[in-house]
């Protein structure tokens, strides 16, 4: 039996994501094959083909996947779940839209937000927004996975010459769902989840208008914008900025957190960051508890003083 790896892509170009989660795919010894629904998208079955490490790339073409629905996702995967014993997606919002129902339908558990394979039935994953490591041992014949891409290296993207299979897509049946709208925040700026360099901003920051500051300091680092959840709730700026425990989990090279208390549930969203920098006014912030660096300051005062030197 084999591994099918559940692609994530923007109609161009194939997630950086589903890169870790091939990697991840790898650590279970078994042929790894990569589904993916598109709207006839050649590049991205042209990039698919050429990962490393992938036996086959199973091309669902069709053009209802020009705005992706779980349920057809869905019923893709579950027309060829005879040949899979392992399903694996990445834990991004889309990851987490469509394979809790694959799970439903093959009806088995699905373990989610893994961030270790020991081996074939044995996991490791996050519990209690990270402060302890769950190792799950699994009985079932199938299983379903979200892994937790940080966690995992990136699959590397060339080398790779895998057979493309093109299947037919199945009629999805007592669909009570449909594609209304999609609103995207449309930035020059590295995508959050893959940049080198996040600059993220809190309660602290006290209005929408002040992340200006963040965002001149992102532009000098080409970085990517983050935020907490309270910046999130306040309204100050949208969803997709989000960092944590309900939000996106990122591991880049140089984490930034500006005006950010450090609460547990933002901490599990980017403490796999490789070197994190905390500026805040309060010195007793649970942020300089995991920062590598720490800048007890105002962050009016320290944001325009460093984008200046930068």
């Amino acid at each position: 039996m084999k591994t099918l790896v559940i692609a994530e892509h923007n109609s161009e170009n194939l997630s950086a994501a589903t890169l870790s989660v091939i990697d991840a795919a790898k650590k279970l010894g078994r042929d790894i094959d990569l589904l993916v629904a598109n709207n006839s998208c050649s590049s991205v079955l042209d990039e698919a083909k050429s990962v490393e490490g992938v036996s086959s790339v199973l091309d669902f073409s069709h053009e209802k996947f020009a705005n992706e629905i779980a349920e057809d996702i869905a019923a893709c995967v579950v027309s060829v779940k005879d040949d899979y014993d392992f399903f694996l997606t990445s834990s991004s919002t889309s990851g987490k839209n469509n394979l809790p129902r694959v799970a439903a339908l093959l009806n088995i558990q699905q373990i989610s937000e893994v961030t270790e394979i020991l081996d074939e039935k044995t996991f490791k994953k996050p519990i209690y927004a990270g402060s302890c490591i769950a190792t799950v041992q699994s009985t079932q014949e199938k299983n379903a996975l979200t892994i937790r891409t940080t966690s995992f290296e990136k699959a590397n993207a060339a080398g790779g010459s895998a057979e493309v299979i093109t299947k037919d897509v199945p009629e999805t049946e007592s669909r009570k769902s449909g594609f209304v709208k999609n609103e995207l925040t449309v930035s020059d700026r590295p995508e959050l989840t893959s940049a080198d360099i996040v600059v993220s901003g809190g309660r602290g920051m006290q209005n929408g208008e002040n992340f200006a500051l963040l965002e001149a300091v992102a532009t000098k680092l080409n970085a990517a914008v983050g935020a907490s959840r309270a910046a999130v709730d306040s309204g100050f700026v949208p969803n997709d900025y989000q960092v944590g425990q309900t939000g996106k989990s990122v591991a880049p090279n140089l984490y930034i957190a500006v005006g950010i208390s450090g609460a547990i549930q933002h901490l599990a969203g980017m403490k796999d960051s490789k070197t994190i920098v905390a500026i805040n006014k309060d010195e007793e912030a649970p942020i300089f508890k995991v920062a590598d660096y720490g800048l007890v300051a105002d962050l009016f005062e320290a944001l325009p003083d460093l984008e200046s030197k930068l």
